[in-house]
């Protein structure tokens, strides 16, 4: 027997069957230690040093599992993403069978990291990203329905399925609003729920949810109705330009009124907003990024047109390849500038520069480093995971050309909630 059985760990895993893969465990984990396929999301148990940082995050609580095992036994990333379910505990019959007792001291993994975390004045954007949520948040209910079997879903049914980019372009973005009858499901804005689409994967199991940020505020897409709205891009290509088609997008874009759809949730008890009046919210978005913050938005908007609210300051970095592509473009140009103050990005116009989302918001540098400055201010980014960093970068560039001190923000955005991050 080698040496290296006798050593117990509890090796960290993922539940398949519950993860419904919004990413926070991989883009809140300071090591770089979770990855994933088109199936699952794992834990390489040598870079895992048990830190506990992608815990709070989880919707599901899917990431909470263990396993005390030999560590020359540990689980490959490879057996990982094969798997369909988690495999059972070790019993005490097949530890003594690998040389260790069953009660053998459990050693905490030594400290580990990627090459990309530990090289010298590397950035980290999971640093700073908060998982709790702003202290006037009001409570949100999560995990009402599933996820881990079907029949624990909830049945909701089309009110609408409208296009809310410009007919014509490669970007199709669809605004669906889903009703959910006499069955609670309430939500908050910044919250999530999953979309079970029917049918079976190439391997003959059940479509994985996916899930969706919701679009409306807390009181409805139709104010006191039991329903909510999705913002959904038509995936017809991958990351790295592929031809796909997304299951799920392409099955919630071609939906029509009166169809059903089954929804697990809702999700998320971290990504909320503040709801304090004179908070100030910065939101950084990417196409249907912008989801959670029309959610917000429009809670803002409702609130001051009863003419009894004195908000706090809204700003806005939206960022889409052109203007034909950036969903909900027409409605942003109605909103009144002393509402809220809108900044565009645009990537992909021509005879014009790329202009990415911190590009804008370094031409706002004054205005921003006020507000990064203000313990009132609150920041969200929402979007493709490639804007991440450049997003964090801008910040804390601003803040340090202004004077400021970014570490001390930066770990005061953590600690009090105010700096959340949901890239995918």
């Amino acid at each position: 027997m080698d040496a290296s059985d006798a050593i117990v760990i509890r090796q960290h895993l993922i539940d398949p069957e519950i993860c419904i893969r919004c990413n926070t465990c991989e883009a809140t984990c300071p090591v770089q230690a979770i990855s994933h396929d088109d199936t699952n999301y794992v834990v390489d148990a040598s870079i895992c040093n048990a830190c506990m940082a992608c815990l709070p995050p989880c919707p599901t609580g899917s990431i909470d599992n263990w396993r005390q095992m030999p560590k020359a036994r540990a689980y490959s990333l490879a057996e990982q993403l094969g798997w369909e379910e988690l495999p059972a505990e070790w019993s005490a019959a097949q530890l003594a069978e690998a040389g260790v007792a069953a009660d053998s001291e459990v050693g905490r993994p030594e400290p580990a990291v990627s090459p990309a975390v530990e090289a010298e004045g590397a950035f980290s954007s999971a640093k700073y990203a908060s998982v709790l949520p702003p202290w006037s948040a009001a409570h949100a209910y999560t995990n009402l329905y599933g996820p881990k079997a079907a029949e624990k879903s909830i049945s909701a049914t089309v009110g609408g399925n409208v296009r809310v980019t410009e007919v014509g372009t490669d970007y199709d973005t669809h605004h669906l609003v889903l009703d959910f009858g006499a069955m609670p499901f309430p939500v908050l804005e910044g919250q999530s729920i999953g979309i079970l689409p029917p049918g079976q994967d190439a391997h003959g199991r059940p479509h994985h949810p996916r899930q969706y940020s919701v679009a409306s505020p807390r009181n409805g897409e139709r104010p006191g109705y039991n329903n909510l709205s999705l913002t959904v891009k038509r995936v017809l290509e991958d990351h790295h330009g592929q031809a796909v088609r997304g299951v799920a997008s392409n099955y919630l874009c071609d939906l029509k009124v009166g169809d059903k759809v089954q929804v697990i949730g809702p999700f998320g008890a971290s990504f909320l907003m503040p709801n304090h009046p004179r908070s100030h919210i910065v939101m950084v978005c990417t196409g249907t990024g912008s989801a959670p913050m029309r959610a917000m938005t429009e809670w803002r908007r409702r609130l001051r047109s009863t003419g009894k609210f004195e908000g706090g300051k809204l700003m806005l970095f939206f960022g889409a390849r052109s203007q034909q592509e950036l969903p909900y473009f027409g409605p942003l140009q109605g909103l009144p500038k002393d509402f809220i103050d809108t900044s565009f990005a645009y990537s992909r116009t021509p005879g014009q520069p790329k202009t990415y989302v911190q590009d804008a918001m370094r031409q706002r540098s004054a205005d921003l480093a006020k507000l990064i400055a203000d313990p009132n201010c609150h920041f969200y980014v929402c979007g493709l995971k490639a804007m991440e960093e450049g997003v964090m970068l801008a910040l804390r560039d601003i803040a340090s050309d202004a004077g400021l001190d970014w570490d001390t923000l930066g770990a005061a955005l953590k600690r009090e909630g105010r700096l959340q991050l949901e890239t995918y």
